[in-house]
């Protein structure tokens, strides 16, 4: 089975695309979802400008500098992350986005989401936080084993 990927990866999406400025939306995917899970970003192509990424591809710093390029050039009403569960390089999306709009403050609404075995699962920003902390997910799970 091949797959050829169709869906513009977010390095080569022009920062004041047209799209982003008519959608008003970004949907960051990890890019192996659309050969690997393509019916999780089924829902998303129309009402979303969607770009994918791949973090063993492309440092988190470039990514970063051209996810904060769009919002300085477009108000964007919603920016959304999706990405494979349990992938150490995907989660550094998830902290990406967190990063610059702790930075930027956009106006913009952020989710985070994640595939498990082709379903989605949303996951809050509190945790997204919590990941970066190896120390703090420590004493949560040491409680829990306590409690």
């Amino acid at each position: 089975m091949s797959c050829s990927y169709t869906l513009p990866k977010l390095v080569e999406l022009n920062a004041a695309s047209r799209i982003l400025r008519e959608r008003r939306r970004l949907l960051v995917a990890s890019r192996c979802l659309e050969c690997e899970h393509p019916e999780v970003l089924k829902p998303f192509l129309d009402r979303y400008a969607v770009a994918t990424a791949c973090l063993e591809e492309e440092h988190v710093n470039v990514l970063g500098f051209k996810l904060l390029g769009i919002l300085g050039r477009v108000e964007l009403e919603e920016v959304v992350v999706l990405t494979v569960d349990g992938s150490m390089h995907c989660v550094q999306l998830h902290f990406m986005v967190e990063e610059i709009f702790k930075l930027l403050q956009p106006r913009a609404r952020r989710r985070h989401l994640v595939s498990v075995r082709g379903r989605i699962v949303e996951v809050g920003q509190r945790a997204v936080k919590i990941a970066r902390y190896l120390s703090r997910i420590e004493n949560m799970l040491s409680r829990a084993a306590t409690g």
